[in-house]
């Protein structure tokens, strides 16, 4: 694919040292256990990591909010010779983000316009995300039928809601269009109702969580585990953001559990709150945020129940998909012209040739260390927290690590999406290909309407948990192919087929159900 921009070539085919921005928001995780302030030190931009300050985003990329510069002091936007079209990540999340979403760019430009001190650019900002720990994060509205499991079962949520929300989501028609117009009216009645009201009915939700969480508490009946996972969360937002509201987000949104190595993509206008953990993130060159809680920052609550599509189900997670015929080399391509990303993993005593890319790209070492060689002769130490800068048309890049090194050398590697007609990751999981797998729900299966969901769930429900679920036989063979199959979603379907990285392997068959259920 032909690049949308034009870049300098003054830089000729040296692959150039970075020093990247970090940002300390109070949500970052703190002091050395953040990756964010590992790389930090490692790439000079800090002299020392404070243990009790909060490191939460390296920036790489040239956004005036944070522009990275090259290490001898030369911006980053000279050496391009522009602005780049994508931002590159590193974040480090230890309490949740703000319930959120980014603009469009029709959206974005009005905004800007009318409110440039918290709209700091006129562009959209849809984003990427690669897991570097298990990672923790809404997105998405849950489907319309979960919703009105709990707004059934949760009298403290729908008191937080109008009789007319209420009745338009156990009324509505099965059409898209309905459920949409539903949920719509549901999200702005939630969102609207009254501090004081909101606030008396969590704390009166949360004190009976708390009871239930308890050892010595009898359920009437076994619940999910989702619905108990839910629960927990709840718990902890509310812990994190005292009398806010947003902590009962888990009921509207799809909370997601995702291992190293799977990604997702969250596309313009879809509401989503990462929760914990570390990524590497990839976006348009943009900051534009429309928050709604889970925040002490700007709320522009009319502004997200007016953008948002309200589209139901979360997004595809995708453990990307190998490039250049090499599995070595796992390629994330979203459906947006501004970005995409590469995961290449080196073992010892192993090299990997990388092959000229017609556009400039960023780096950074993620794990491990090696040496890198180019036709030019150029040779770089690879460390983890090292960033580089690699001009278009840099000839082919080689990775080397030593036979005697312990572990693998796994690098990061973002550029202007070249792959725009081959996308592989999408906003929603409807029609991906994510249903393969011995546990999961078939599609075609029947699920339950809006006014079904009046009725208690029912205790046979297909991967609900309980005695007549496959999960409580497992042996440990089908155990670990369940962790190769199963749903990263705390809901009551599961939803992706992509394989984990080995991250379950050594757990126990009883630990690993608790875990994906």
């Amino acid at each position: 694919m032909a690049s949308q921009h034009t870049y300098s070539t003054d830089s000729k085919s040296n692959i150039l040292p970075l020093r990247p921005v970090v940002k300390d928001y109070a949500w970052g995780i703190r002091g050395l256990d953040s990756r964010v302030a590992r790389f930090a030190l490692e790439s000079g931009v800090i002299d020392e990591v404070d243990p009790d300050a909060p490191y939460a985003e390296l920036w790489l990329g040239t956004h005036p909010s944070g522009p990275a510069t090259i290490r001898d002091g030369t911006s980053l936007e000279q050496a391009v010779g522009g602005q780049l079209p994508f931002l590159f990540k590193v974040l480090s999340a230890g309490k949740a983000l703000s319930i959120q979403a980014h603009p469009c760019k029709e959206l974005a430009r009005d905004l800007h316009r009318d409110n440039p001190k918290e709209y700091a650019d006129d562009n959209h900002k849809p984003e990427l995300a690669v897991a570097l720990t298990p990672f923790e994060a809404m997105c998405g509205f849950r489907r319309l039928e979960e919703i009105a499991i709990l707004i059934k079962k949760h009298p403290e949520f729908a008191a937080c809601i109008s009789n007319e929300a209420k009745l338009k989501v156990f009324l509505c028609s099965q059409e898209e269009e309905d459920k949409k117009a539903a949920l719509r009216c549901l999200f702005k009645s939630f969102m609207s109702c009254p501090r004081e009201t909101s606030s008396g009915q969590l704390k009166v939700l949360l004190r009976r969580l708390q009871k239930e969480q308890s050892c010595d508490f009898v359920h009437p009946h076994e619940e999910p585990p989702w619905e108990r996972k839910c629960a927990r969360a709840i718990l902890r937002l509310a812990q994190q953001f005292p009398g806010d509201s947003g902590a009962m987000a888990p009921f509207l949104l799809n909370y997601l559990l995702i291992a190293p190595g799977e990604s997702f993509y969250m596309a313009a206008n879809e509401p989503h709150a990462y929760v914990a953990g570390e990524i590497i993130e990839c976006m348009a060159c943009s900051d534009n945020v429309v928050r709604a809680g889970l925040t002490p920052k700007f709320k522009d609550v009319d502004n997200l129940v007016s953008m948002l599509t309200y589209s139901m189900g979360g997004p595809t997670i995708n453990a990307g998909t190998p490039a250049y015929g090499d599995d070595r080399i796992m390629r994330y391509t979203p459906p947006t012209k501004e970005f995409e990303v590469m995961v290449i993993t080196c073992n010892p005593g192993e090299d990997i040739t990388l092959p000229r890319l017609p556009v400039p790209a960023i780096f950074i070492v993620i794990e491990g260390s090696g040496n890198t060689d180019n036709d030019d002769g150029q040779r770089l130490v690879m460390r983890p927290g090292r960033s580089y800068y690699m001009p278009s048309d840099c000839p082919p890049l080689t990775l080397a690590v030593n036979s005697s090194k312990h572990g693998p050398l796994r690098i990061a590697l973002a550029h202007e999406n070249q792959h725009i007609d081959q996308p592989n990751l999408s906003t929603s999981s409807h029609g991906a290909k994510t249903w393969k797998g011995e546990f999961a729900l078939p599609p075609e299966s029947p699920r339950p309407s809006p006014r079904s969901c009046l009725a208690a769930p029912s205790p046979d429900r297909p991967l609900d948990g309980t005695a007549n679920s496959p999960a409580h036989s497992l042996s440990t063979g089908n155990a670990i192919r369940l962790a190769k199959t199963a749903a990263p979603y705390i809901g009551p379907s599961f939803h992706r087929s992509v394989k984990l990285p080995g991250l379950f392997n050594a757990c126990r068959p009883t630990a690993l159900c608790q875990w994906l259920l």
